[in-house]
């Protein structure tokens, strides 16, 4: 662990350190999880004469610069601080938009093949037929130990209670 904190301290040591001139395969990311990216944010061919002023002096001792040119100084060569790469984003109101509208389209689809496309329902499921099966099932004593005919009080004529 402590390894990995002397290398990332030293910028000359936090990994392969390639110039954006040298490789276009390499961009400059800002990540959490590897806060050393091998490049620095602005390109020194793109520093103008006050940024190139700033890095000269950076070389020499630290404790001559301000806040503010510190504060430059590293917004050159990081483009976020770990403070803004841990701010949230509203990416999460286009997950839920985006699911809201997934589900809105599969109840109107839904609805719309009950409607147009499903066949009616068989004569069974019609409320008449149950109860015509429920009065055979209780008039040839079906399953009278556990069933239905076991609820039904034949001398009565009625539901046990």
């Amino acid at each position: 662990m402590a390894a990995n904190l002397v290398r990332i301290a030293s910028r000359r040591a936090a990994g392969v350190v390639v110039r954006r001139e040298m490789s276009v395969k390499v961009p400059y990311v800002d990540k959490l999880d590897y806060p050393a990216p091998p490049c620095r944010f602005v390109a020194d061919d793109a520093l103008s004469d006050e940024s190139k002023a700033l890095r000269l002096k950076e070389k020499g001792s630290w404790a001559d610069l301000t806040q503010d040119e510190k504060a430059a100084l590293y917004r050159l060569s990081f483009q976020r601080t770990f403070a803004e790469m841990n701010t949230g984003t509203d990416e999460w109101k286009y997950v839920i938009g985006g699911t809201g509208i997934a589900i809105a389209i599969a109840f109107l689809m839904y609805g719309f093949q009950k409607k147009f496309i499903s066949p009616p329902l068989p004569h069974t499921m019609s409320q008449e037929y149950q109860e015509a099966q429920l009065r055979y099932n209780i008039k040839i004593r079906n399953n009278p130990v556990t069933g239905i005919a076991s609820q039904w009080d034949y001398d009565k004529n009625e539901w046990k209670k």
